[in-house]
């Protein structure tokens, strides 16, 4: 782990490994780079059966993260998401339909995936059209109409 770089850290209740496997097959540039497991040592604070996965360190689009299998007790919520900008409608399909695949869609760009972690999928032209005072208005009207974004339609606003 790298000393002097944030490093997210997501806590899952077991499923820390499957879920780095699964963004790691989303995203380019990306690797698992160390999984550890829990010993004999501690048992009675974390309860994890000796050689269960503790946590798996991977890298999404060279940003590195650490996945803690924690157990039950905390679970992700809106207040922290994952932003993918996308320079294209192929981008934004390809991110949309991968990531929420066995999760669920929400409005603006918002999506939730399969283990509960929140993603915001957006065009990488939106905070221009949103700058520019004699579309940002047309453009909000749009945007807060859609799920996924469509870029077309963003720019036809």
């Amino acid at each position: 782990m790298d000393s002097k770089k944030i490093t997210p850290c997501l806590w899952y209740d077991h499923e820390a490994e499957e879920a780095a496997k699964f963004y790691v097959s989303v995203f380019k540039d990306s690797s698992i780079n160390n999984v550890s497991r829990y010993g004999k040592e501690g048992y009675e604070v974390h309860g994890q059966k000796e050689g269960t996965v503790m946590t798996v360190e991977f890298t999404l689009n060279g940003q590195r993260y650490l996945a803690l299998n924690g157990g039950p007790q905390f679970k992700f919520n809106e207040s922290v998401s994952f932003m993918i900008p996308c320079e294209t409608q192929e981008d934004v399909d390809y991110y949309w339909n991968k990531l929420t695949e066995g999760g669920e869609e929400s409005m603006c760009g918002w999506l939730k995936d399969k283990f509960g972690l929140s993603w915001q999928v957006v065009p990488t032209i939106l905070p221009k059209l949103l700058q520019d005072p004699a579309r940002s208005e047309r453009v909000m009207k749009a945007f807060m109409q859609m799920r996924k974004f469509n870029i077309e339609e963003l720019k036809n606003a």
